[in-house]
């Protein structure tokens, strides 16, 4: 560990300009180089110069392809972009944890109360309390630090902005008050913890282990706790292809209900053939039996149901045609996993504001623009938020426009795929 001052002057002279380039693309080494000194002088500015420190960065993620499976133990296909979260932490001397992120008040909170505080609920203080939590949980040890936090991971877009805070928190805690190297899965399990007992919101594995393992990845959950991941390569420009993220703006206020509902609908469907998630329900045995699902859990479990069943697989096979460089044979799958989420999983817009359907809206206009040579689908948990769209190099700037068109000035973002997950840099 070295001084700020230091840390300073590493920076500066371009000392790890290599690691930069390899988190976020040689274009952006001048920018990020900027974006990690001014976080080093916020980080002073706040809590005094000349303080021994480390800088960690922890993406978010895109989901590619398994909308909605994860909480079902199923497959997914996601990917680490390279926006992320970056943090200037330095320990402290007692058991206090203070965090400042960018543009919010300051955080505080003692280690001395390790169970979840019932108004924390919901806040990025649950979230710390509950990452120190977990983290003692699996006998590491945890301690008091002060750190600067500032993030170009879009909050509620769909990239996980939570899921990066949890894997940046985790990372510092375990790097910074153990000698073990920082375990990626674990800090993934750790993160959806604090996410479920701490902030109550009751999500999947999926957005943590995309943050935390990073690259693209085909995970398949079929065992929760032992996930077994394999590393997809894709080159998009040796493919001639781009990833663009549009935020729609749409709102996300009184959405927890349609989010919810997903996995409890879908797990009312395996309920009714003895089991407690779809993966445990073979497709022909859930066929066969479409009428009781209907009849116990009404036609949207049905549908939902349908939608599993299929984009489990979808998933596995949009990795494989990544592998054999079969671009035409992933956008083909792609696509289907854009019908299935809109007509079955229904999680484009939210029945209870039919008026407002800006990802739908997205997704014709995206339809329209790109045509056979892209696809689109909706992006994350849906019904407010981002789509996704692998657009061909040559028509990025002429969707851009039509997106922006649409949403305002910089909703459409062009992200690259990162080669790693949650890491210390400095």
């Amino acid at each position: 560990m070295m001084n700020t001052m230091r840390i300073k002057e590493i920076l500066q002279a371009g000392e790890i300009d290599n690691t930069l380039q390899a988190l976020y693309g040689a274009e952006a080494l001048e920018e990020q180089r900027k974006r990690y000194l001014a976080a080093v002088v916020a980080f002073e500015e706040t809590f005094g110069e000349g303080r021994e420190a480390e800088i960690y960065s922890a993406p978010g993620r895109t989901e590619v392809g398994g909308n909605h499976t994860d909480h079902q133990h199923g497959n997914v296909l996601a990917a680490s972009i390279t926006a992320d979260a970056i943090a200037v932490a330095s320990p402290r001397t007692d058991d206090m944890i203070r965090v400042l992120s960018e543009g919010y008040p300051m955080i505080e909170i003692s280690l001395s109360t390790g169970e979840p505080v019932p108004e924390e609920e919901g806040t990025t203080a649950a979230l710390i309390r509950g990452v120190a939590a977990g983290l003692k949980q699996k006998d590491l040890r945890v301690g008091g630090m002060d750190a600067y936090v500032t993030s170009d991971v879009l909050g509620g877009s769909g990239l996980s902005s939570s899921a990066a805070f949890e894997t940046l928190v985790g990372d510092i805690l375990w790097g910074m008050f153990n000698e073990a190297e920082l375990d990626a899965v674990e800090i993934a399990k750790i993160g959806q913890y604090a996410e479920n007992v701490y902030f109550g919101k009751p999500c999947g594995l999926m957005d943590q282990m995309a943050c935390s393992v990073g690259a693209l990845c085909q995970i398949d959950f079929l065992d929760p706790e032992n996930p077994v991941i394999r590393k997809v390569e894709l080159d998009l420009d040796r493919m001639g292809y781009s990833l663009c993220i549009t935020d729609t703006k749409g709102s996300h206020a009184d959405l927890t209900a349609d989010y919810a509902a997903v996995p409890a609908e879908m797990k009312a469907a395996a309920a009714v053939f003895g089991k407690e998630y779809l993966r445990d329900v073979p497709k022909e045995e859930l066929m066969s039996g479409l009428g009781r699902v209907r009849e116990a859990c009404g036609d949207r479990a049905a549908l939902r149901a349908l939608h599993f069943v299929e984009e489990n697989g979808r998933a596995v096979a949009e990795a494989e045609a990544i592998k054999k460089g079969d671009l035409a044979g992933f956008l083909q799958v792609f696509r289907a996993s854009a019908k299935s989420s809109f007509c079955y999983l229904q999680n484009v817009y939210t029945n209870h504001d039919v008026t407002h359907q800006n990802v739908s809206i997205a997704l014709a206009v995206s339809d329209m623009v790109l045509g056979d040579d892209g696809a689109a689908r909706v992006h994350g948990g849906g019904f407010a938020g981002t789509i996704q769209a692998f657009v061909r190099k040559d028509a990025v700037e002429r969707y851009r426009a039509a997106m922006d068109g649409l949403f305002g000035e910089g909703a459409c973002h062009v992200m690259g795929i990162r080669p790693v997950g949650g890491v210390r840099v400095i």
